[in-house]
């Protein structure tokens, strides 16, 4: 049975990045509640902030050119935003930890893994080498890599395995939040299913809460509790997973599915949400997704929506579920 408590919450957090060309709005007063256990999937195409929300939460947004402009990142009751950065590496790694998009480039090519593994320890829980190394070697047979090579190098694994290995990392202090940043990316489909599994029975064992962040639904389905949609640094739909599957609301989240294809329809074409993403140092007046909707009125370039929530825990972010826009049904 899952705790029902609270653990991480989020309020009207904006990240921009400052650059000579202009102000990037890559974050732009987004809420985000999670419960202790809990699975959030964060989906959205590439650029809609989702990376920017995970690196925000972690305290790791490069500065200069990236500042966090507004907003409340509680964890465990502690405003993130307001700690020292001593006390914020105590958490980077022990409570929560992320598991980077690529890695290949997030391993140390000089190290062995074992070491890698055992560094993480090392730091946050006052144990020595030899210590850290035994639980090392635990952590990999527990991702299904055996033991014996904790002395191996990170070219000596493949693709599949390495992306085990951080896992193991992120575990290795038993964190209250995993933060998955896209960590199927660069791997073959059956490799995929084996870290998702991988991930799910460890989040089940350690009662460890997660954000994933994905652009694949199909991924979603496998491992998510609840979903939040983003587009152009906004969420714009958030819903129990089987809400967001049976009954997607928001007018991108019903494109979005168009776009994959069904097993149960014959369909010649499957339907794309036209127009591409806006650019962030420039966005759309009004609604931010006004340009690429099937529906939108002239209020939609105006006026900004609000977040309604429809029932239980499901909200959009939408002028047609206002009143202002009428539309019989999206679909």
């Amino acid at each position: 049975m899952r705790e029902n408590k609270e653990l991480l919450n989020i309020e009207n957090l904006a990240i921009h990045y400052i650059t000579d060309d202009g102000t990037v709005k890559a974050v732009n007063g987004i809420n985000i509640k999670l419960n202790k256990g809990e699975t959030l999937g964060l989906v959205g195409e590439t650029g809609a902030g989702k990376t920017t929300t995970a690196l925000g939460i972690m305290r790791l947004v490069p500065n200069p050119p990236g500042e966090i402009m507004s907003g409340v990142i509680e964890f465990e009751g502690r405003d993130l935003l307001k700690i020292s950065e001593e006390e914020m590496r105590k958490i980077r790694g022990n409570k929560i930890s992320m598991i980077f998009q690529d890695p290949m480039t997030s391993l140390n090519p000089v190290m062995t893994v074992g070491e890698q593994i055992a560094e993480v320890i090392e730091i946050h829980q006052n144990v020595s080498k030899q210590e850290a190394m035994e639980k090392a070697g635990e952590m990999l047979e527990l991702v299904g890599i055996p033991k014996a090579r904790l002395n191996d190098y990170p070219h000596q694994f493949s693709g599949g395995m390495k992306q085990r290995v951080i896992i193991a990392i992120a575990l290795a202090c038993n964190p209250q939040l995993l933060i998955a940043d896209e960590p199927t990316t660069a791997l073959d489909v059956t490799i995929q299913a084996q870290v998702l599994d991988l991930m799910n029975n460890l989040k089940n064992e350690f009662n460890t809460a997660m954000i994933l962040i994905t652009h694949d639904l199909g991924v979603v389905a496998e491992v998510c509790d609840k979903v939040a949609i983003m587009y152009a640094g906004e969420i714009v739909e958030t819903a129990s997973l089987e809400q967001l599957f049976e009954n997607p609301k928001h007018p991108y989240t019903v494109g979005l599915f168009g776009s994959i294809p069904k097993l149960d329809e014959e369909v010649d074409r499957l339907k794309p949400i036209k127009g591409l993403m806006p650019d962030p140092t420039n966005l759309p007046s009004g609604c931010k997704f006004h340009p690429r909707c099937p529906y939108a009125k002239d209020i939609c370039t105006k006026k900004e929506p609000k977040v309604t929530e429809l029932e239980n825990g499901h909200k959009v972010k939408c002028l047609i579920y206002e009143g202002l826009v009428d539309v019989k049904e999206v679909k």
